[in-house]
């Protein structure tokens, strides 16, 4: 089930960085969980129980697909990888357009005392 765009929320920063994240390539647990913390300058640190909730959650509501990643190394296994869903390229476009505006708005005023750009 796909879940609609929540026009009156912006995305929370997990899930707007498990997003950006996905938007680049699919990826599995451990490598999303880094890339999350250097896409953020290590503002957001995940744990593995927050991760997964989220991507639970996101898959629920189609904004996100699994898939089994082969894996030649080790133990040759294949692992759970996940990647954008065509709704959750439109989520995030949403949340970039919005995002995008409030920097207009910002730009747009004199700049608040201490403030700067």
């Amino acid at each position: 089930m796909t879940t609609p765009y929540p026009t009156d929320q912006p995305l929370t920063e997990v899930t707007f960085f498990i997003l950006l994240s996905l938007a680049e390539k699919p990826r599995h647990g451990y490598i999303l969980m880094k890339d999350i913390q250097t896409l953020s300058e290590d503002r957001v640190i995940l744990s593995t129980g927050t991760l997964y909730t989220a991507l639970k959650r996101l898959l629920k509501q189609g904004w996100i697909e699994r898939f089994d990643e082969d894996v030649t190394e080790g133990t040759g296994r294949q692992r759970k990888a996940y990647r954008l869903s065509p709704a959750g390229k439109k989520i995030l476009n949403f949340e970039i357009a919005r995002l995008e505006k409030l920097l207009q708005a910002v730009r747009a005023r004199p700049l608040v005392k201490g403030v700067t750009r």
